[in-house]
């Protein structure tokens, strides 16, 4: 069966970066991402661009302009967001069916998150960040919910034959008391705030050569409490975590105050991660970069893995949240 993105071609990537007025030198390097397609374009005389292919039908326009007015307003302000180009006062742009938008190249890699000061600095770039998303909502783009993440995930995957015959019933069971788990824990008393965040912001979204740091693919940009943004630099055991978690907090109070109840949402958000991967996994394996790409998804080791780690994972929440030096 064809895919959309069979019809993406060397050439037409080409032309729709020369339809905004630029000149390859015809040299493309694809680089790593698969819910979009994007590339290192070369151009003649020129530092090389960023061409990124949304994936059809998966955001509106005025979703995607949405990232993009977001990333502007963080620009204004000096904070290290890479924005797209804009070319004619537009940032997004269409050709043969795919929308698509340029992004200056930046050089550099993740940051080392067991080093102190590192997550101070992340931690005050991320407060200022907030301090912007939290000034108005998007209009647009969707939260982050159970029902989207977890239980639509979990029906899903119930429903599409993925998991083998004798490791259903391990599964179902795991993933329905996590999601229960998880309810209660929402519904248990908390506050949490919902601002305009990055939405995906693990270390592989960061770059740092020196000392300068820039985000960059807010693809996945939501409406959603501020911990999103923070408990995926948390590593560790419990110790550990509950240092790097008093560093991130410590530079984030300097520039937007953190809501502590929302603390009690780490292992909430990682479990909706954990179950969101798995399907997202399954949705996209029609798209022949996922068999390429994941050859370990979809075996029996991954099924009765991937039930492990739900099985630690509702262990997790039921144990106390972390806390603040």
């Amino acid at each position: 069966m064809s895919h959309p993105y069979d019809s993406l071609t060397p050439d037409t990537i080409i032309e729709a970066v020369e339809s905004l007025g630029y000149l390859s030198d015809n040299r493309i390097f694809p680089l790593n991402s698969y819910e979009n397609r994007v590339y290192q374009v070369g151009i003649e005389e020129e530092t090389p661009l960023i061409a990124k292919f949304y994936r059809p039908e998966r955001w509106s326009k005025e979703q995607i302009l949405e990232e993009h007015d977001f990333i502007a307003e963080l620009a204004e302000v000096e904070l290290p967001a890479v924005q797209p180009v804009k070319i004619n006062s537009c940032t997004l742009h269409e050709h043969k069916g795919f929308q698509f938008a340029l992004f200056p190249r930046y050089g550099g890699h993740a940051p080392e998150c067991d080093d102190a000061d590192t997550l101070l600095q992340l931690g005050r770039l991320l407060g200022r960040i907030h301090q912007v998303g939290a000034v108005k909502p998007f209009q647009h783009r969707p939260g982050i919910t159970i029902e989207q993440y977890a239980t639509n995930s979990y029906r899903f995957l119930l429903e599409s034959n993925f998991i083998p015959l004798d490791l259903v019933k391990a599964y179902q069971t795991l993933a329905e008391d996590c999601i229960k788990q998880v309810e209660a824990i929402w519904q248990s008393g908390i506050k949490p705030t919902a601002i305009r965040i990055h939405g995906d912001c693990h270390l592989g979204n960061i770059l740092t050569r020196g000392d300068q740091f820039h985000f960059v693919d807010f693809d996945d940009s939501r409406m959603a409490p501020a911990i999103q943004d923070l408990w995926m630099f948390l590593s560790g055991d419990r110790h550990q975590q509950t240092a790097q978690l008093s560093e991130l907090i410590g530079g984030y109070n300097e520039f937007y105050t953190f809501n502590t109840s929302e603390l009690r949402l780490i292992e909430v958000f990682r479990t909706l991660r954990l179950m969101h991967y798995s399907a997202w996994l399954a949705k996209r394996w029609d798209d022949p970069a996922f068999p390429h790409s994941f050859t370990w998804f979809n075996t029996p080791r991954y099924w009765a893995d991937h039930i492990l780690e739900l099985r630690e994972q509702l262990a997790a929440l039921q144990e106390a949240p972390l806390s603040l030096y």
